[in-house]
């Protein structure tokens, strides 16, 4: 079994459908958290949900589309994810630990080896779970990454992970690019046909889309590690995945 994952969470899988944050999946996803580490997987988290879960806490109905409105959302939503994350995981005996990027940090080898150190700390020390979003606060379009698919897959990168496991509300890779039609189970290789199965963004409460996360299975392929694009909604997804079963769809690549 792989020994380090890095877990994407996207914001459809972290908000109901009233665009409140799911309190119960956090804390379903923070019990699987604890199960993985008692079996020795360490975990690295890269969430999205702080611009939802500001739009909470403001009174928003609908995501903002003023760059300025988005980030004050992000800044007001942060603390208030992460407090979520900190109770769940305090239960199991866990600490939640930020950290916040921006393209300019992954750029930056002293950056990048400095948040290298620190999440090697933090995992080795087992008490720990680092949860990662980009630094929305003050990212413009210079200096962002974008979205948190592609974001997850430069963390696999920096950690050295085994392992990317994105979860969406989405099953996988479908057949058809509307995403409908049967699941395909395994991915060696990406080339136009399996590009053409990619649909567009999603909800206005989800920034990505497949495109993203094929490109966020090519980046981490780079960097040595497979990606497993699931339904995070699915009971125990990461148990199961864990175990063995084959679950969503997996992208081993070859590498360059």
């Amino acid at each position: 079994m792989a020994k380090r994952w890095v877990i994407k969470l996207g914001s459809g899988l972290l908000t109901r459908k009233d665009g409140k944050v799911d309190r119960a999946q956090i804390g379903r996803i923070a019990d699987q958290v604890a199960a993985l580490s008692r079996k020795g997987v360490e975990v690295v988290l890269v969430s999205s949900g702080a611009v939802a879960s500001g739009m909470t806490a403001m009174g928003l109905e609908k995501r903002p589309k003023d760059a300025r409105e988005l980030q004050a959302c992000a800044t007001v939503g942060q603390p208030e994810l992460m407090s979520e994350y900190g109770r769940r995981l305090r239960r199991h005996g866990l600490l939640a630990a930020q950290m916040l990027l921006t393209y300019w940090d992954l750029d930056s080898r002293g950056c990048t080896r400095n948040a290298r150190a620190t999440l090697d700390l933090l995992l080795r020390r087992r008490r720990f779970v680092p949860i990662i979003n980009e630094n929305d606060a003050i990212a413009d379009e210079e200096i962002k990454v974008g979205d948190n698919d592609r974001l997850s897959a430069h963390v696999a990168a920096l950690v050295q992970a085994d392992l990317l496991i994105i979860l969406s509300g989405v099953d996988g890779l479908m057949t058809r690019s509307d995403g409908t039609g049967a699941l395909v189970p395994k991915v060696t290789r990406l080339d136009e046909r399996v590009r053409a199965l990619a649909g567009g963004a999603g909800s206005e409460r989800n920034v990505g889309g497949m495109v993203t996360k094929l490109q966020a299975a090519e980046i981490a392929a780079e960097g040595g590690a497979d990606t497993v694009i699931a339904n995070g909604r699915c009971p125990k997804v990461l148990l199961e995945l864990a175990a063995g079963r084959r679950i969503g769809t997996r992208f081993s690549l070859r590498r360059r």
